[in-house]
């Protein structure tokens, strides 16, 4: 069982900066590829961003790309998204997932096999 817990979400103005933390617990973490996916009212959840489990391999959405930055700390079991310049269509629930035991890149969410319980963004124009 892998327990995954998201925090750093909140209300901000378009053009702000927010750093999202993913906080993981109960297996080794850094043997896991993790991802961020969001989820806006009314829409499918939608794939973010991405990392091998040694943090050497990135990949994003064509939405967010060079505006946000997926990062790990495997001593701190750790995965940050930095989320800069943001607009207010970035508004939405995000989410970070784990795939176990693998490394790689995956952008579909049925790839993954525990989530977290998600944190709220939301940017105001």
């Amino acid at each position: 069982q892998v327990q995954l817990v998201e925090s750093g979400g909140g209300l901000v103005q378009a053009g702000d900066s927010l750093r999202l933390s993913c906080a993981a617990s109960g297996q080794t973490f850094s043997m896991n590829a993790m991802g961020w996916f969001r989820q806006a009212p009314g829409k499918e959840r939608e794939f973010v961003a991405a990392i091998t489990w040694s943090g050497g391999n990135t990949f994003y959405a064509g939405s967010v790309k060079g505006r946000f930055t997926i990062s790990r700390d495997n001593a701190k079991n750790t995965v940050y998204l930095l989320t800069d310049s943001l607009k207010p269509e970035d508004t939405a629930v995000y989410y970070c997932a784990t795939r176990t035991y693998v490394s790689g890149i995956y952008s579909s969410a049925a790839k993954y096999n525990y989530w977290g319980q998600g944190t709220q963004v939301t940017v105001s124009s």
